[in-house]
């Protein structure tokens, strides 16, 4: 069989990594049975695909928040002689929340899966409990290492015991050597060596042991903690090496700095066997119980040492009928008494070696080998081999590839340009609140999906420019010359109603506590101004961002009842204008209309109102009839509009702002109702921007990254200011996201009604 492995791989230093390695060498070795030909699909964590250099079997590399990539990777797998893949996972090592960029690969494959579950919560969020549910529904099988693991699986994540198969971590082939250079070197001799090792990180609870060293020593004078491992990359990168020297200033402040030595390298197998194996007992004195499988701790056993360790999941498992000692969570003194004990008692120690040695043999990667190769021709065997291919709804290969090249040439230290002439900013126009709210929307969006520095560099610009536009009685100035000035009192209510969602949006999905207290203040400041407001899409606006803040306080009942209040006279100017044939909520089709459903459809979501749903789908219906009905996105043109009594769409002056509102209608109606078709019509929306339109003409720009101004009836308005450019970015960024959710849609072309093709 040839096999497919998506997982991390050496040299990037991860403990899956390795795992992954190991697990294709034991695999490999029965040659009779596995075809030389296999490969790995490795993940990356930088965009520069040139950071590792990775060995002969790695074939293909997915960059961790480049979701085109995921997408490529399973087209390559199936177009492969792949018979079967193994699938390493855990929630940090793929891209999106909580690693949701998986599940599209995994539900484009055609190839039977098996996935091992490095990390399996007691007490998932919603998104860590579909992922795990999702990508049990993909495979053929799921591995777990421990007993707790099928437990947790069956009672809180709702998976089929059959589904479920139990293969230990596996450990190397080993055994020790009569002349142990480690246990000889001058570091290691004569003493009483405690060790542990593995990436450093804060969660390991080094510190913990540090603290017991003083107790240690005062009876064995002569013990030594050594520490392998390099600081965990992460951290690197966040923190430096914050953490380890803060252990070396606690055993200095303990007066054990002596007793303490870090061996700052990543090691091989065999030289990790030499100092296990030199090392008097082992200790992992990790501070919390959720740790479902430990590498470390399993290679120890498989070591034959003396493991002492706190009382995590796994540990309760593996150390079990004597084969090693737990201590409570950060309990130093029961530590240092265990290690005093057993330093005392050289039988007991001995006893704990032999137990965990004679169990490590059955762990031994040659024997998980075995396992994993019936397990894998099982599924094999099992597998649809007539499974039909699933044609994706939304291609992200015909997307451009994110930039913000256009909105950082648009912004500057005040905030984002309102006009372009051609793709250069027109200083002359200066700045205009509308703009700067729809950025600081496009920013969160773009550092939620591509975790982009960028976004995170421009968020707190944009959100400044808000703050300098806020009256003191809470109200918003619009307008500001590029010399700073003031170019009216108070901004429009649509100007009003779209910083309010920028806001609520922020709150909601703020990266840090900072903003979104600050977001909060002029939020709240702002409040009296929400029952002045009597224009249609400034309500609709404020509503949108009135439910983005209650889903980060979903039991403020004032701003629940402001929601409320703003959502009757929307309701009301639907049913006083609906009529046989219009069902809209004025006597014309104007511009933004689609805000005007998406605010029913959000007040729905959030307080689930009968009639605000009611109303949502019928108008969004309606508007879908006028705007969808040629098999292309055709907007209402902003050059006459649409009349109730002549029913004559204009067709040009088509604004970006409007296909924008039609692709976060269509993804909000797909959240709700969970209708396959809003699917395919937000996509087809958003090809609009790509020259699926009237004139067959990209908006859209290639070249500067930017968005034309409106489609006219001669051609693309060549201007790209702020407002098309981020119409466009939003849109897109949406239509990323909406890929998160890939493996609720994807289906069998078959599966989908021939009316819906044409949407």
């Amino acid at each position: 069989m040839k096999i497919a492995y998506i997982s991390t791989y050496p040299p990037r230093e991860c403990g899956i990594a390795t795992f992954n390695n190991n697990l294709l060498k034991a695999i490999g070795h029965h040659t009779e049975a596995v075809s030389k030909d296999s490969f790995v699909v490795a993940m990356t964590d930088t965009e520069d695909l040139t950071t590792y250099e990775y060995p002969p079997e790695v074939q293909f590399i997915i960059r961790q928040e480049n979701q085109k990539d995921y997408t490529r990777a399973a087209d390559y797998i199936n177009t492969s002689l792949t018979d079967v893949c193994i699938l390493e996972h855990e929630f940090g090592i793929y891209g999106g929340d909580n690693g949701v960029y998986i599940l599209p690969l995994i539900a484009r494959l055609q190839k039977p899966l098996i996935t091992i579950l490095h990390t399996i919560l007691k007490d998932p969020s919603y998104m860590q409990l579909t992922i795990i549910r999702e990508i049990a529904k993909y495979s053929s099988k799921i591995v777990v290492m421990s007993n707790r693991a099928v437990h947790f699986l069956t009672s809180i994540y709702g998976i089929a015991e059959d589904k479920i198969k139990l293969i230990e971590h596996g450990v190397p082939d080993l055994e020790p050597k009569i002349s142990n250079e480690i246990k000889n070197s001058p570091a290691f001799k004569n003493k009483k060596v405690l060790f542990t090792f593995g990436l450093i990180s804060r969660n390991k609870g080094l510190e913990t042991v540090i603290e017991a060293l003083p107790k240690i020593a005062a009876q064995n004078p002569d013990v030594l903690y050594a520490i392998l491992g390099t600081t965990h990359p992460g951290v690197i990168r966040n923190s430096g090496e914050e953490y380890r020297d803060s252990l070396k200033r606690l055993a200095k402040k303990l007066n054990v700095e002596n007793h303490l030595i870090f061996i700052n390298k990543f090691v091989s197998e065999d030289e990790l066997y030499d100092y296990l194996t030199a090392a008097d007992m082992y200790i992992t004195p990790y501070l919390n119980e959720a740790q479902i499988t430990s590498g470390t701790l399993s290679y120890a056993v498989g070591a034959g040492a003396a493991v002492i360790s706190t009382p995590y999941w796994h540990a309760q498992e593996l150390l079990a009928d004597n084969r090693g000692k737990l201590f409570d969570f950060k309990d130093s003194d029961a530590l240092a008494e265990i290690v005093n004990n057993l330093f005392a008692n050289q039988q007991q120690l001995k006893e704990l070696k032999e137990n965990a040695y004679n169990y490590g043999l059955h762990l031994r990667w040659p024997s998980t080998g075995n396992v994993f190769i019936e397990t894998l021709n099982e599924a094999i065997l099992n597998a649809n081999q007539a499974k039909e291919e699933i044609k994706p709804i939304i291609d992200p290969d015909m997307m451009p590839a994110f930039s913000m090249a256009h909105i950082k040439l648009l912004t500057d230290d005040t905030g984002i340009v309102q006009h372009a002439k051609y793709g250069i900013p027109n200083l002359k126009e200066g700045y205009c609140l509308d703009d700067n709210a729809r950025a600081l929307i496009m920013v969160i969006l773009a550092w939620q999906q591509n975790k982009s520095k960028t976004a995170l560099e421009l968020l707190p610009v944009y959100l400044s420019y808000i703050q300098y536009m806020q009256c003191d009685d809470g109200n918003f100035r619009n307008f500001l010359s590029f010399k700073r000035e003031y170019l009216d009192e108070v901004g429009s209510e649509d100007s009003f109603g779209r910083t309010i969602w920028a806001l609520g949006y922020l709150i909601n999905n703020a990266p840090n506590n900072s903003y979104r207290e600050f977001a909060t203040e002029l939020f709240i400041k702002s409040i009296p101004h929400f029952g002045k407001l009597k224009h249609l899409r400034g309500l609709a606006n404020t509503m949108i961002g009135l439910s983005s803040f209650l889903k980060a306080h979903p039991y403020d009942e004032h701003i629940k009842n402001e929601l409320n209040k703003l959502a009757v006279p929307l309701k009301a100017s639907y049913q006083a204008h609906r009529a046989d044939q219009w069902n809209w909520f004025e006597e014309k089709m104007t511009y933004d209309n689609a805000i005007l459903p998406l605010a029913l459809l959000c007040h729905y979501e959030t307080t689930h109102d009968q009639d605000s749903l009611a109303i949502g789908l019928e108008s969004m219906e309606f508007l879908t009839s006028k705007t969808l009905d040629k098999g292309y996105l055709n907007p209402v043109g902003n050059d006459g509009w649409l009349f109730k009594e002549t029913k004559e769409m204009a067709q040009y002056d088509q604004q970006a702002i409007e296909t924008m509102a039609i692709v976060l209608l269509y993804f909000k109606a797909y959240e709700i109702t969970h209708d396959l078709k809003y699917i395919r019509q937000m996509y087809l929306s958003y090809q609009w921007f790509l020259g699926e339109n009237s004139l067959r003409l990209p908006l859209y720009d290639y070249e500067t990254k930017g968005c034309g101004d409106g489609l006219q009836n001669y051609g693309v308005n060549r201007n790209q200011g702020a407002e098309s450019t981020l119409a466009y970015w939003i849109s897109h960024l949406v239509i990323l996201k909406s890929l998160e959710f890939e493996y609720e849609y994807s289906v069998k072309p078959d599966a989908v009604p021939a009316k819906e093709e044409v949407l």
